[in-house]
């Protein structure tokens, strides 16, 4: 199954592009040379798009929400103490880490002199060639462990914003129910009243030649399958598309 995630606000959205940086990052730090370049290009990336909110305390306040719901379950015989236990241990863990980064996120980065010159440089196309940053060229021919070594150092302090929103995307993605649907001549639209969502999910086959293009409101939800050309423009799919939906909602 290949799925495709909409979310319905813009605290979701942002959880996601981060969750998407991290996890190219930690992908490609245990690879090579032009690796590391991409990672690093990778931490500017985290850096400003955790800068536009005040996301630790959202995460905070959402696990703390979370802790308490679970702390219903206590003593219930059909849920597992072990598994509850491990839940809220972790959920504590991560808001207790979160509690003690201090200052602006990532403003120990700004501080570095050498890392917001190599920053400034890297929007210009091609402008980190050697000429321009010598001694970022010099950098990138220290050993694969040195610069290995940097580069989790400097991500280091953003793994408790990390872990955080770990826990609540997964939270978030396990919290609704499976529906089998069919978008007659490939057009699905519903409405949602007030059910609160904060996120979609859409789920089709492989094998389906089809994507989604998913647009929504507070009111409806569009879903335009297409049968995407990559050498042209795609067309619209004209038969019916059988595809799984999942309404998710902390």
């Amino acid at each position: 199954m290949i799925t495709y995630e909409y979310p319905f606000n813009e605290r979701i959205r942002t959880l996601l592009r981060l969750e998407d940086l991290f996890d190219k990052a930690s992908y490609f730090v245990e690879l090579g040379t032009r690796e590391h370049h991409v990672v690093l290009l990778t931490l500017f990336e985290i850096l400003e798009v955790a800068g536009r909110a005040d996301l630790k305390m959202d995460l905070i306040q959402e696990l703390e929400r979370q802790r308490q719901s679970l702390l219903i379950f206590r003593n219930n015989p059909d849920i597992s103490e072990e598994a509850l236990s491990g839940a809220l241990y972790e959920i504590e863990q991560a808001s207790a880490a979160l509690l003690g980064m201090t200052g602006k996120i990532g403003q120990y980065l700004r501080e570095n002199d050498w890392l917001m010159g190599i920053r400034s440089r890297a929007v210009i196309p091609g402008g980190v060639c050697q000429f321009d940053l010598p001694s970022y060229h010099s950098w990138m021919h220290q050993s694969p462990a040195t610069r290995r070594d940097a580069l989790l150092a400097w991500f280091k302090p953003f793994m408790p914003l990390r872990n955080g929103l770990t826990i609540v995307l997964r939270l978030l993605r396990g919290s609704g129910r499976m529906e089998q649907k069919v978008a007659e001549g490939g057009a699905f639209q519903m409405m949602l009243g007030s059910s609160g969502a904060q996120m979609v999910r859409v789920s089709l086959q492989e094998k389906e030649p089809y994507v989604p293009e998913i647009s929504a409101n507070k009111y409806a939800l569009n879903i335009r399958f297409t049968c995407p050309d990559y050498d042209h423009r795609s067309r619209h799919a004209e038969s019916n598309v059988e595809f799984d939906m999942v309404f998710c909602n902390l």
